[in-house]
């Protein structure tokens, strides 16, 4: 078998096949651009492919995202879309994401931007932060893997957690909202709203005014979802008018943020980038080797987006 790898550059083509020699001793590793019969090709790693390409494998039975998403893939009007595309979702994965929405629930909580701001200014002001955890409500928007594992995290510190989808889903023991119905309800109840949506039509600019205006006054904004999701105008236009207080942003239109994007320099905006959950190549390798052997057994596979279902 033959797996074609798009992630990392040329220059990381010979620690990709170290790392598959670990867990696919048998498994052909080739380069994006190594000069290789497509017909050969059984599998593709891919971030960011080039337009076009994927199309060119006329045997290639799953395409892997060397990422949580795949509107990466999607954004190619080619792509073969009898294949199904699997999302790098690992329970590493899980564990940074959650880890990551926890780190930043909590900064919020503590107010610690206040203090960073003020080091920077080498300014002593001391204030009260008087809220914990359990203090706060926690909405989180998607309860697919990830949001599911940040939940969990979250209401184990003490958090009061809700989860709210698109579709019908359920959130173990804890209070959970769906559809469009219900998302007023959700929204009310979120003191710290966390998108972690997939990319999809029905999710474009999701985090817009309607929908931040439904939360309480002065509440947080996490987003780690994708920048999609996210008209920007409209959060800072929140923060400045004090519906928000704060946001955590790790994900954004345009990546890396331009220099010039007014949410760099923005009191109320933490900047992050695009780090929440990243697993490394290792990783990366291991979960890739197991999707390809429970894909030539005929298993079904965790976390795969078809033309034909979606999620």
């Amino acid at each position: 078998m033959r797996l074609i790898i798009n992630s990392g550059g040329a220059q990381a083509i010979d620690d990709w096949r170290a790392n598959f020699q670990a867990f696919a001793p048998g498994l052909e590793v080739a380069g994006w651009h190594d000069d290789v019969d497509p017909a050969s090709v059984d599998y593709a790693l891919v971030w960011e492919p080039d337009p076009g390409r994927l199309a060119t494998f006329p045997n290639l039975k799953l395409i892997i995202s060397a990422g949580a998403g795949v509107d990466h893939i999607l954004a190619d009007p080619q792509w073969p879309r009898h294949v199904p595309i699997a999302r790098m979702v690992t329970a590493r994965t899980q564990t940074e994401m959650a880890e990551f929405v926890l780190t930043s629930a909590l900064m919020l909580t503590r107010d610690i931007k206040r203090a960073v701001d003020n080091q920077a200014r080498r300014h002593w002001e001391f204030f009260d932060s008087v809220r914990v955890a359990a203090d706060l409500r926690v909405g989180i928007m998607g309860l697919g893997h990830l949001g599911v594992a940040s939940a969990q995290l979250l209401s184990r510190v003490g958090f009061q957690v809700s989860g709210w989808s698109r579709g019908a889903s359920r959130l173990e023991g804890l209070p959970s909202y769906a559809g469009q119905d219900q998302f007023g309800a959700f929204l009310a109840a979120a003191d710290i709203l966390v998108c972690l949506l997939p990319a999809t039509d029905s999710t474009r600019g999701i985090l817009n005014a309607a929908t931040l205006s439904r939360l309480p006054r002065g509440a947080c904004l996490i987003n780690a979802g994708r920048g999609s999701h996210m008209v920007a105008r409209d959060v800072v236009a929140a923060l400045d008018s004090g519906q928000l207080s704060q946001a955590v942003l790790d994900v954004f239109d345009e990546e890396p943020l331009p220099p010039e994007s007014p949410l760099w320099s923005h009191p109320g905006i933490i900047v992050t980038p695009h780090c929440a959950a990243i697993p490394d190549r290792r990783e990366r390798a291991r979960h890739t080797a197991f999707l390809i052997a429970a894909n030539e057994r005929g298993d079904a596979l965790p976390n795969v987006y078809d033309a034909q279902r979606g999620y």
